[in-house]
């Protein structure tokens, strides 16, 4: 039996043990109850044995699930207070802001000039910036490790974060050139609505349902060609013709390299680009960041 099993996923075992109900879990914990079900199941293969058994009566613990339950609440408990020592080692390097990100901001120079007033206002602070994967839609913010994060809404636990909004911008869709779509100068999401769409992780939440689009499919699930955790990844993607994806106008840049082309789509609401912290995180080098952002946003 394998130990390399991951925090969420005992995160994920121990809320469903506590609810004994799918659906409640994965509210509770700002996933999808496919995905929830999904990492359960690869969670009892990698173990090897049951944990929950599932039937038209609802969810129980198996045997095997109960015997997990009290240690993995404690590996759960440990790992939170393992953190609260890092957030204090990190609270006394006050002088260093981290700054993290899952896609570059870009944007007409957007990034220096928050860096440039930032420093102007606090000469003493460093800014170290943290490239983060999709696959944590909150860019570090959830785990600690950033301070305050470049990020699209709506992020998973919303009411944990406060923002301030850096673009507002449409969503276009991201099209293979040879695709029969490609010669339209705009697009209707509703001639979309069946083909195949790049998906971000399931881990992203509803940044994932938002980049499918799932408001406006109108109850009709889409069709995932892919999975994707990087700009990268989407490029390639797309070019290799394993589906659409929709993108903000701002990262169209990122994206256009080649063998893809974007066009605007109708009925699609904008997306939102913010800069976010955790709320209640009143230290200094947080709000002249914050504050920074918000001002060369106003000015764009």
């Amino acid at each position: 039996m394998t130990t390399d099993v991951h925090v969420r996923d005992l995160r994920y075992f121990v809320t469903v043990a506590e609810e004994l109900h799918f659906t409640r879990a994965a509210e509770r914990l700002y996933v999808s109850q496919p995905a929830l079900s999904k990492q359960i199941r690869a969670l009892e293969r990698q173990l090897g044995v049951e944990l929950l058994r599932r039937d038209r009566q609802g969810v129980e613990l198996t045997a095997a699930g109960a015997a997990l339950l009290p240690y993995a609440r404690r590996v759960l408990a440990a790992w939170a207070q393992g953190a609260d020592v890092v957030a204090e080692a990190r609270a006394a390097l006050r002088s260093t802001l981290v700054v993290g990100m899952s896609t570059s901001p870009g944007r007409g120079g957007l990034l220096p000039a928050i860096r440039s007033r930032f420093t102007a206002a606090q000469p003493q602070a460093a800014v170290r910036l943290r490239q983060v994967s999709w696959e944590d839609p909150t860019a570090g913010l959830a785990d600690g490790d950033a301070d305050v994060a470049f990020v699209w809404l709506p992020l998973p636990g919303q009411e944990r974060y406060a923002w301030t909004v850096v673009a507002e911008e449409p969503r276009l869709v991201a099209l293979p050139e040879g695709h029969r779509l490609a010669a339209r100068a705009e697009v209707d999401f509703a001639e979309l609505a069946d083909e195949p769409f790049l998906a971000l992780p399931p881990s992203a939440g509803p940044l994932r349902d938002y980049w499918l689009a799932l408001d406006e499919r109108e109850g009709r699930p889409p069709r995932v060609g892919a999975e994707i955790a990087s700009t990268e990844e989407t490029y390639e993607a797309l070019v290799a013709g394993l589906g659409v994806c929709l993108v903000a106008a701002g990262n169209v840049p990122l994206i256009t390299l080649g063998g893809v082309v974007t066009r605007p789509v109708r009925g699609l609401a904008p997306s939102r680009y913010v800069l976010a912290w955790r709320k209640g995180d009143r230290r200094r080098l947080v709000g002249a960041y914050a504050e920074a952002c918000r001002q060369v946003a106003e000015r764009a």
